[in-house]
């Protein structure tokens, strides 16, 4: 029964009005410590998160800066190689050996000319990678076409390197030529060292986290760098901007996130303690509870306030790591909370301490300053905020930040309040950006001189140090549009040196490049301080005159400069003598086209070389009509050869003595639509700067051989046909071939050469030609005899059918004794070879008689009938009318 009463006694107490606060005290106690544990890992992990952001942005920066700058480096490589296309192993280990005086990663770079390994530096320990084919080796090959497809720069890797080793390989197309015929040179590949660009971008420092890398495009791929899991760890991730795309650095502390914070324990106690405080005075109360219920309910709301107050005030702290102290201003009395003593490194067991206790922790060169601040605002009764240096016990130097305000009150002495926090790792993070961005300035700073020195040498000649024709083209842009804002006018002054290849072929290229440099040298004195002269390629040079129209003596200018390169120039004992051709083409106005500036002076350049060179030609009005003739019988001629314009003519040709035809020649004649039938002096020069002449060859060829076969099957007698061939059929590797398709009857048909295309040094394919023209049967004349450089060696050599003496050494024969007496020599000749000899330009039945009398074989001329169309000379022959004039 005892027991029972007991029970119910304890029953009672338990569920009694005054010990039931108590119990819902412990239990919020309880629930707001798991909230405020809960909340103090998330402020924890999220100040985690924003250390390992702030040191994976620091690798990001050098990581981005490294690899833009090692690319930067190398587009100055390839500007250099665009602009020397026909560059050397020699010539390319000096560029690249520039790119490697500085601080960068790169490991090797090599140049490779239709996209085959030719050039690399350095050549030590690369010797393998040379005669590498990009386009056969399987592991290159895509990535070497794709940067010359893309017209971009492809960087790939990491890869194994042929040489040994890992790098990532940049490949950079190279273009040359201008912009209207820019074709592919070949790539320029560069290395760069892969452990040293990790290493020099900190990845293998040891930050306290752990790092990896990967390519944002493949995000779900493995990572090249780091260990492999660490994407499944809810990285920090951040971007990393490339040249060819994007990188992610993704990053995790070292240990996790998991990690116990750091003032975990010291949080719970302290809701212990207050769980303490405020359980233990409510349960002693609730034993009075029922004699001061009034009372008990008063003190209950107020220690509720208080608790919670308190709960916020500790969760705020211990969150942001802030210390509280307070100050009694009236003895100097200082207090500290216990996160205060854990920030200045002296534990909780310091004692009572004052103001020149917190004074003698202060670093030396702060302690003036902070004293001052702290008696300033005190002094104005304000509030105090202040930052200075600490050094802790074990002589590390912390920052500390503080900010405090000074409390009155009626019953008490004046309090200074206020709170403390460890600033340190701002203020390195703050030092580290600066160095940081003082190093990125550093080193834009040094790829913008790179830059200017690689332009610099992008767009002047490495020669003579005159501007190149990339330069001239951007001054003279600028320059039109300049004169066309003020009216003034340019004048391009096209100059091109006169027997330079003599000099370079017989003296050297050294040689030729010391007269290169003395004519840069001579056009620099002789022209106005502010003309622009430019090399544009091998003797040719450019000056470019500005100024008012009528103000400026151009053709002076010139003549100075022609005057001036005829001067002997001494050379390694020899007298060096060329001179130079100029055109010059003037625009003034609004209409000034660069362009048409060039075009126009390299046409009067090309009248200046053909009126004699050591000269000056002025582009006009007149020039320009000329090419637009020329353009237009251009034109017409190839037109005329899709139309079958070009046909053959016969002009007979008689035996002086029997008076009977022996043969006729075909020649060709133009049937104009719109000029008539022309002969070839109006139209051959064109066609010969067209390259056509060997086409018309072939097209009169085949027309002649058709009307003979004609001639014959219908038994008109016609012994022979003679066509003319040019020096280009001569030396073209196909005529061999083409003759012998057309199934020539030998005895039927010769060839005339023109004497002046006959030299007794005839090249190779010309004689192989001749002798096998020979073997198909068909004879050799050598046409305008007398005229060209033929000799009787000459004669010797070749052993042609027969020779046709020039008209001009003919036609004077009947009034000059002289005259007849050296075409009777040329005869005496060919019969003493046993050449035939036959006469052109037989005018008259007079100069037949004498040729006839003087041992002519063969005559050609009007006094029997000109060239004729093949119906007409059908009709000539069959009426036998030459007869009854001879």
């Amino acid at each position: 029964m005892a027991t029972l009463i007991n029970f119910g006694q304890i029953s009672r107490s338990l569920i009694s009005p005054g010990t039931f606060p108590a119990v819902v005290a412990v239990i919020g106690i309880a629930l707001l410590g798991i909230f405020a544990d809960h909340q103090n890992r998330i402020v924890s992990e999220q100040a985690l998160r924003a250390q390992v952001l702030a040191k994976i942005n620091l690798v990001r920066a050098k990581l981005e800066g490294n690899i833009h700058g090692n690319a930067q480096l190398v587009r100055g490589l390839v500007a250099m190689v665009a602009a020397e296309p026909d560059i050397d192993q020699r010539r390319f280990g000096e560029l690249a050996k520039r790119l490697f005086d500085g601080t960068n990663q790169l490991r090797n770079v090599v140049a490779a000319p239709d996209l085959v390994v030719t050039m690399v530096h350095p050549a030590d320990g690369n010797e393998r990678v040379v005669g590498l084919d990009y386009r056969t080796n399987p592991a290159q090959r895509e990535a070497a076409l794709r940067a010359r497809d893309s017209r971009r720069m492809v960087l790939t890797g990491p890869v194994d390197l042929v040489q040994g080793g890992q790098g990532l390989i940049g490949r950079f197309p190279v273009f040359v030529g201008d912009d209207g015929g820019r074709r592919f040179w070949g790539l320029v590949s560069a290395v760069i060292d892969i452990d040293k660009l990790y290493r020099d971008s900190g990845l293998l420092e040891d930050h306290g986290v752990e790092i990896a890398l990967l390519r944002r495009e493949a995000p779900a791929s493995a990572p090249f760098f780091g260990r492999q899991g660490i994407t499944e760890e809810d990285p920090v991730v951040m971007d990393v901007s490339m040249p060819f795309g994007t990188w992610q650095i993704a990053a995790v502390p070292r240990g996790g996130w998991d990690g116990e914070p750091g003032n975990a324990w010291l949080l719970r106690a302290l809701i212990l303690a207050a769980g303490v405080l405020v359980v233990i005075p409510i349960a002693f109360a609730g034993r009075f509870y029922a004699q001061r219920q009034r009372n008990y309910l008063a003190l209950q709301d107020s220690e509720t306030r208080l608790r919670r107050l308190s709960n916020r005030l500790e969760l705020a702290l211990s969150a942001s790591h802030i210390g509280v102290w307070e100050l009694d201003l009236a003895t100097n009395e200082l207090i500290w909370d216990d996160r205060l003593s854990d920030i200045y490194g002296l534990g909780g067991s310091g004692g009572p301490r004052n103001y020149r206790d917190w004074l003698a922790v202060l670093h030396p060169d702060d302690i003036a300053r902070a004293d001052a601040d702290f008696h300033r605002q005190v002094a104005e009764d304000r509030p105090h905020s202040s930052r200075y240096r600490i050094i802790r016990p074990d002589g590390t130097v912390r920052h500390i930040r503080t900010h405090a305000t000074i409390v009155h009150h009626p019953r008490d002495t004046p309090r200074m309040i206020g709170a403390e926090w460890d600033v340190t790792d701002d203020v390195t993070l703050n030092k580290d950006l600066e160095k940081a961005k003082v190093l990125a300035e550093k080193r834009s700073a040094q790829l913008e001189a790179a830059r200017a020195r690689i332009e610099h040498i992008a767009q002047h000649d490495a020669l003579t140090g005159l501007p190149n024709r990339r330069y001239l083209d951007q001054e003279l842009e600028r320059l039109a549009a300049a004169c066309a804002r003020d009216g003034r006018r340019i004048a391009l002054l096209h100059i091109d040196l006169d027997r330079f290849k003599q000099i370079n072929d017989t003296l050297g290229h050294v040689a030729g490049d010391a007269m290169l440099v003395h004519a840069s040298q001579v056009l620099k004195q002789n022209v106005r301080s502010d003309d622009f002269v430019a090399r544009i390629g091998g003797d040719e040079f450019v000056v470019v005159c500005v100024g008012r129209p009528g103000s400026d003596n151009i053709e002076e200018i010139a003549r100075r400069i022609v005057r001036e390169m005829r001067r002997p120039v001494a050379y390694q004992g020899h007298q060096c003598r060329f001179g130079v051709s100029i055109g010059i083409a003037v625009e003034e106005g609004a209409g000034i086209d660069p362009g048409r500036l060039l075009v126009n002076a390299d046409i009067a350049l090309y009248r200046a070389k053909n009126r004699g060179r050591n000269r000056h030609e002025f582009f006009d009005e007149a020039l320009q009509a000329e090419i637009v003739r020329t353009k237009k019988l251009a034109d017409d001629i190839l037109r005329g050869l899709e139309r079958n314009e070009f046909i053959a003519h016969y002009q007979p040709q008689f035996d002086a003595r029997t008076r009977e035809i022996a043969g006729v020649e075909a020649l060709v004649r133009w049937a104009h639509p719109t000029e008539g039938l022309l002969t070839p002096d109006a139209f051959l020069a064109t066609a010969e700067d067209l390259n056509v002449v060997s086409t018309i060859d072939r097209i009169i060829l085949e027309q002649a051989l058709s009307q003979f076969d004609r001639w014959t099957a219908s038994g008109l007698l016609v012994p022979r046909i003679s066509v003319n061939v040019s020096a280009r059929r001569l030396r073209d590797e196909e005529l061999i071939d083409s003759l012998r398709r057309l199934d020539i009857r030998p005895g039927v048909l010769s060839f005339e050469l023109v004497e002046s295309i006959f030299l007794d040094e005839t090249d190779e394919l010309v004689r192989w030609n001749v002798d096998r023209i020979k073997e198909f049967g068909i004879d050799i004349e050598i046409d305008d005899f007398g005229t060209g450089y033929a000799s009787v060696v000459g004669l010797l050599k070749l052993q042609p059918r027969r020779l046709k003496i020039d008209r001009q050494l003919v036609q004077p024969i009947v009034k000059s004794v002289r005259q007849r007496h050296l075409v009777e020599s040329i005869i005496e000749i060919g019969r003493t070879l046993g050449i035939e000899v036959v006469a052109e330009g037989v005018e008259t039945m007079a100069h037949a008689r004498i040729l006839e009398k003087i041992g002519c074989d063969k005559l050609q001329g009007f006094a029997f009938g000109p060239a004729l169309s093949a119906a007409a000379l059908e009709d000539y022959i069959r009426g036998g009318s030459w007869r009854a004039a001879s």
